[in-house]
């Protein structure tokens, strides 16, 4: 079943997809991650995307390793883009209830990094919702799993002594902006709930480019404890308008590239 998250900015700030990005968002919010190239360039063609250019960009996503072809004329998404995938499914859950008010530190031990080891800890810790203390040393709440140690890490769990929970969140998180974000995001499923015809296939580019441009938030936003977040928290006002416009979009979206999979056979 296609599990659609929303990628969060502002309208007015949104850029056109591209076709790595579609193939990207549409492979990421399919379960499993594998789609046939027919259907992906029926689904660029809704957005203006030549044939041609979909299969560049696939063969491109091919060559970099983020996707696989395991039978002919097919992609699956493979290798960190699959824990990406894992945080978005994350972020649709609303954070486990218990926490014991300890933290979890995550320390990058080596002195000098090559640019793609301090790359690939970084996308680590934003997968894992941890918040940048300051380079090299990432925090979050115990609520949820702490990360597995790789051999240069260093991992701690306990009590934080010295600062206040609320401040050491506040260095961690901009709270007010991602309540904000979450907001303005509600805000746009209203309107386009009420607008579209759910039904349509030509509502899928504004619905998508409202959904393509959303995963970062819900991926990303902290997934905090109850005790740290104002009551109220936007973010889980999100969940439950997304939880509400959901079906009807995956309906949309599968009947669509379920026609685009007939056709190629």
């Amino acid at each position: 079943m296609l599990q659609f998250l929303i990628t969060v900015s502002k309208r007015r700030d949104r850029r056109p997809l591209d076709a790595r990005s579609l193939a990207l968002s549409t492979l990421l919010g399919t379960h499993p991650p594998e789609l046939p190239v027919g259907a992906l360039i029926d689904l660029g063609g809704l957005f203006g995307i030549a044939p041609g250019t979909m299969r560049t960009a696939l063969s491109r996503m091919l060559a970099a390793g983020e996707v696989a072809a395991p039978s002919e004329g097919r992609y699956r998404l493979v290798g960190p883009l699959l824990d990406r995938q894992r945080a978005q499914d994350a972020g649709r859950r609303r954070p486990p209830a218990s926490w014991d008010g300890t933290w979890h530190s995550v320390v990058s031990a080596p002195d000098q990094r090559q640019l793609a080891d301090r790359r690939r800890f970084r996308a680590a810790m934003t997968n894992a919702r941890f918040g940048e203390l300051r380079p090299d040393i990432w925090m979050r709440p115990a609520n949820l799993a702490a990360p597995t140690a790789e051999p240069d890490w260093i991992v701690l769990t306990g009590a934080a002594a010295g600062l206040a929970h609320d401040v050491l969140v506040a260095r961690l998180w901009d709270l007010a902006a991602i309540a904000a974000d979450a907001l303005t995001l509600v805000g746009e499923l209203d309107e386009l709930r009420a607008s579209l015809d759910w039904t349509d296939p030509a509502s899928i580019p504004p619905i998508f480019s409202a959904s393509a441009a959303v995963v970062r938030f819900l991926r990303a936003e902290p997934l905090l404890p109850a005790e740290l977040v104002p009551a109220h928290w936007p973010p889980d006002e999100l969940r439950a308008a997304y939880d509400d416009v959901e079906a009807d979009f995956q309906r949309l979206l599968s009947d669509f590239l379920r026609g685009a999979r007939a056709s190629t056979r």
